[in-house]
C-alpha cells in the first residue's frame, strides 16, 4: 500500500506539471497533494520494512481492496488542495468513480475547470483500467510470491489465462498493450481534429473504458466530425476485448482469437443490437409526420439520416455494452423501447479480462449452456455431460462460482436500488443508479440519465454509490469476503 501511495503521488506530479504549464491556478494545491501522498508512501514503506513480504491469499483481498480505498482517499486530494472540489464526499466520489472506470460525475462544468484537473481526473481513469495493483507489480516486483495472489484478487473472473508464468511479466506484457493502444488513439484522435490534451485524456478514458469527458457536452461536442466518433468506438471496441487476445493478435495468432466464443459473442451482440437500435431510430423518424431532430446538447441529429442513425446507435450500444459511458446523444429520447434495452445492457459488460465492468460474457454464455445441459441431465440423469467452453470442459466449481456471482450481483443490484429509492431517488433513477455504479457504466436513467449527473444525490448516496462502484470493480467477491467471518477465523485460508 506504501508502494500504491508512492505511484499515486507521481502521478500527481505529472498533473503538477502539466500545471505550471497551463498556468491554471492549480500548480500549488496539485504538487502539495503529490508530496503529501508520496511522503505517506514513504512512510508506511519506512514502518514495515522489517516485516516478512510473503502474501498469500487472505492478505492478497486486504491489500486490493484496502488499496483502492486508500488510492480513492489520496486521490481527492488534488482536488480538494486545488479547490477544484472543496467538499471531501464530492472529491472522494469523483475519484472512486475514476478509478472504477464507471465515469459518473458531480462536475456541473466541466469545462470550466483547470486543465491539470481534467489531466489527473483522466489519469485515475486510465490507471484504473489495468488495475493498481497490476500496475505495481509490473514496475515493482517485490511482492515475490505474493504477486499471484494480488492478480488474483484484482481480476478474479472466471479466466485464467496468462501470457507468461511469472505474474510480473504477464503484467507487463499487459501494461505494453495497454500503454501502445492509448498512444495510438490519441495520435488518431489529433489527425481526426482533436486537440493534444482533448485527444490524450479521451484516448485514457477509452483505453480505461472510463468516459471522463474534458467537455460538458462529452462526444456529443464532436458530432460535426463523425471520423471521432468511428474511432472511438474501434478503441472502446478494443478496450472491450480481453487483453490475452489483443496480445495474441499482436504475435500474429489470429486463429486463436476466431475460435475464442466470447470474442464472437461479444461482436455479434454489438451487430445485432446496433442494427435494432439504428433501426428504431431510422423508421422512427421515417414516420413521423414531420422531419424528427434529436436535441443532443447544442447539436442536433437528423433521425432520418441513415447514416447518423447507424453511426449514434454504434456508439451509444458499445458505450454502455463496454461500460465506457461515453455519450453522443440523450439515448433516453430515442423511444422507450430503447430506454428499456440500454438499462438491460448495463448488466452485460464486455469480455473477462478486458478494463470493462458488468457481467461478462463469458459467464452469461457459460449459464446459458449449462441451462440448456440441464434438459438433457433431466432426460438422462445418470449421464456425465460437463459444459464445454472454447473445447474444453469447464469444472463444475467455475460454473457454481459463475452461478453464485449472478445471484449475488442481482441481489447486490437490487439492494442498491431499494437504498437509493429510500433516499427519494423516483424508480427510474434509482434503479439506473444501482445498475450504472454496479456496472461501472456511469450514465444511468431519469435524474441520472446521459445528460444529467450525479451531483444531485443527497451525500449518502454518493457514498452508497461510489460503495456500488467499488463493489462492482472488484467483481463483488474480493470486497464482500471481507465481511464474512470465516475470513477472519480460518487459519487455512
Amino acid at each position: 500500500m506504501g508502494f500504491l501511495l508512492i505511484f499515486n503521488g507521481c502521478f500527481m506530479l505529472i498533473s503538477g506539471v502539466l500545471s505550471y504549464f497551463y498556468q491554471d491556478g492549480a500548480t500549488q494545491g496539485i504538487f502539495m497533494a503529490g508530496i503529501v501522498t508520496i511522503l505517506s508512501g514513504v512512510t508506511f514503506r519506512f514502518i514495515t520494512k522489517d516485516f516478512r513480504k510473503e502474501i498469500k491469499k487472505r492478505e492478497g483481498y486486504l491489500v486490493v481492496t484496502l488499496g483502492w480505498i486508500l488510492m480513492s482517499a489520496s486521490g481527492s486530494l488534488p482536488y480538494i488542495f486545488s479547490g477544484a472540489i472543496p467538499s471531501f464526499t464530492n472529491a472522494f466520489f469523483e475519484t472512486v468513480s475514476g478509478y472504477t472506470t464507471t465515469g459518473a460525475s458531480i462536475m456541473n462544468d466541466i469545462e470550466a475547470m483547470p486543465k491539470s484537473i481534467l489531466f489527473w481526473r483522466s489519469t485515475t481513469h486510465w490507471i484504473g483500467g489495468m488495475g493498481i495493483i497490476v500496475l505495481t507489480i509490473a514496475v515493482l516486483p517485490l511482492l515475490g510470491i505474493g504477486g499471484m495472489q494480488l492478480f488474483a484478487a484484482e481480476a478474479p473472473g472466471p479466466s485464467a489465462d496468462k501470457l507468461h508464468p511469472r505474474i510480473t511479466d504477464t503484467a507487463k506484457r499487459l501494461w505494453y498493450i495497454y500503454l501502445g493502444l492509448t498512444f495510438a488513439e490519441a495520435l488518431f484522435l489529433k489527425l481526426a481534429g482533436m486537440s493534444v490534451f482533448d485527444a490524450v485524456n479521451h484516448a485514457m478514458s477509452t483505453l480505461s473504458t472510463g468516459g471522463f469527458s474534458t467537455k460538458n457536452d462529452s462526444i456529443a461536442h464532436w458530432n460535426g466530425n463523425p471520423l471521432i466518433q468511428y474511432i472511438l468506438t474501434f478503441f472502446m471496441i478494443l478496450a472491450g476485448t480481453n487483453f490475452v487476445l489483443s496480445y495474441f493478435a499482436f504475435k500474429g495468432n489470429f486463429k486463436k482469437i476466431l475460435k475464442d466464443e466470447e470474442f464472437k459473442t461479444y461482436l455479434l451482440n454489438i451487430l445485432g443490437i446496433t442494427i435494432i437500435v439504428a433501426t428504431v431510430i431510422f423508421f422512427n423518424a421515417s414516420l413521423s409526420k414531420e422531419p424528427t431532430t434529436l436535441q443532443v446538447y447544442p447539436y442536433p441529429m437528423i433521425y432520418g439520416e441513415l447514416e447518423s442513425a447507424i453511426r449514434h446507435g454504434l456508439f451509444q450500444v458499445v458505450s454502455i455494452i463496454t461500460t465506457t459511458g461515453f455519450v453522443s446523444a440523450d439515448y433516453t429520447l430515442w423511444t422507450p423501447f430503447i430506454t428499456v434495452l440500454f438499462f438491460i445492457l448495463m448488466f452485460f459488460g464486455a469480455s473477462a479480462g478486458s478494463t470493462a465492468g458488468g457481467v461478462k460474457f463469458v459467464r452469461y454464455i457459460i449459464m446459458i449452456k449449462n441451462g440448456y445441459l440441464e434438459f438433457k441431465r433431466s432426460i438422462h440423469p445418470n449421464a456425465i455431460i460437463p459444459v464445454r467452453y472454447n473445447g474444453k470442459s469447464v469444472s463444475q466449481d467455475i460454473v457454481f462460482n459463475i452461478m453464485a456471482f449472478f445471484v449475488l450481483y442481482l441481489i447486490v443490484f437490487t439492494i442498491g436500488a431499494l437504498v437509493f429509492s429510500f433516499l427519494g431517488l423516483d424508480f427510474m433513477s434509482a434503479i439506473g443508479g444501482s445498475a450504472s455504479s454496479l456496472g461501472n457504466v456511469g450514465p444511468a436513467l431519469g435524474q441520472l440519465g446521459p445528460v444529467e449527473n450525479y451531483d444531485s444525490l443527497p451525500d449518502l448516496g454518493k457514498w452508497w454509490s461510489a460503495f456500488l462502484m467499488l463493489l462492482g470493480r472488484l467483481e463483488l467477491f474480493t470486497v464482500l469476503i471481507l465481511i464474512t467471518p470465516y475470513f477472519w477465523k480460518s487459519n487455512k485460508f
